[in-house]
């Protein structure tokens, strides 16, 4: 069985590796509910216990998806969900968020009920909203847990300042961000205050959408549905640039004798024992091979050469266009 991990200090265990389960609704070409549902169900067969959805994912169908799966394994499954991202008219990326306190508990509720369950057990806010004081927000998520709707708080691409005032307000358990070999921004802007103020950090795109699996060459090739082929880094100029990236991670995996996305994953997982993965995916096959990656172990001179190979800022391009970055405080902070 997989490994447990402790997210904070407030006794939040979960395995050692997560399932982000977004792209079974959104974001990486056509859906396939029932193999999602295979998934999830060979997700925790394997013991991973850490299931990510969010209000916004597939404009709550996400969640209702993970239901079909909770109803029938409750107490096997460590249920996140977010709040925060205002789904935009007809679909597409959320660019806006609505934190105001008297939302959060309407929007809790609304999940509450798409999830079938009566307590989430880590909630997160999904962005900063940069006009509602985050001391306002994180107090009315501390009400649903006095309440008992919510076990944690968690907060998503939260800045250092954010964190340590939200910290303040109700022990923060969780910080999820996107955090990869290709996207290492949070080791000198987030991931020291998490040390210090004993919050757990889940990264998210672990795997840099796919990028770090060595598979994604011609973004002309992806779904129409595909949201990298707007995304910078999978532009033509970036992604020929950032090819030469995943060709270093193809070479240390071969002499490794494991693949590019296991390898990338057992990079992270060996940072430290507060980090737990949440790579996402909609099918099996690439489930059982994410969940091999923690049995995998790295000497510190192979840690040390695949950071030599991915320095801080190695990528080209931004994470996302320019409407997006913005709400990211994890970037601003650096």
């Amino acid at each position: 069985m997989i490994p447990k991990r402790k997210l904070g200090r407030q006794g939040l265990e979960v395995s050692a590796i997560g399932l982000g389960c977004m792209g079974m609704s959104q974001s990486y070409g056509a859906t396939d509910d029932e193999e999602s549902i295979r998934t999830l169900h060979r997700a925790l067969d394997l013991g991973v216990t850490l299931m990510d959805t969010a209000d916004v994912y597939g404009m709550g169908s996400n969640e209702r998806l993970l239901a079909t799966v909770i109803r029938e394994r409750t107490q096997e499954v460590v249920l996140a969900s977010k709040f925060g991202l205002v789904p935009p008219p007809g679909g597409g990326p959320a660019t806006e968020v609505d934190a105001r306190p008297e939302r959060v508990r309407t929007c809790c509720e609304g999940s509450l009920q798409r999830l079938g369950v009566e307590t989430i057990d880590l909630y997160y806010l999904h962005r900063v909203d940069p006009v509602v004081p985050i001391e306002d927000t994180v107090g009315a998520m501390a009400d649903l847990v006095r309440e008992g709707k919510v076990r944690y708080l968690g907060l998503s691409e939260a800045g250092p300042q954010s964190l340590r005032r939200a910290h303040a307000t109700h022990p923060i358990a969780a910080l999820q961000s996107e955090y990869s070999l290709w996207t290492r921004e949070p080791e000198t802007s987030v991931l020291p205050v998490c040390r210090e103020l004993g919050i757990g950090f889940v990264p998210f795109s672990p795997l840099g959408r796919g990028f770090l699996t060595a598979t994604v060459t011609d973004p002309s090739a992806l779904s129409e549905k595909d949201v990298r082929r707007k995304l910078p880094r999978f532009l033509p100029d970036n992604l020929r640039t950032n090819a030469a990236l995943a060709e270093r991670l193809e070479e240390r995996a071969r002499a490794k004798g494991c693949t590019a996305a296991q390898l990338a994953l057992a990079w992270i997982l060996a940072k430290s024992p507060d980090i737990v993965p949440i790579p996402g995916t909609k099918r099996r096959r690439y489930l059982e091979e994410n969940v091999a990656a923690t049995e995998i172990v790295l000497s510190a001179a192979e840690i040390a050469a695949l950071e030599q190979a991915f320095p801080i800022g190695a990528a080209a391009g931004t994470r996302y266009p320019a409407d997006s970055m913005r709400l990211l405080e994890t970037e601003q902070a650096r």
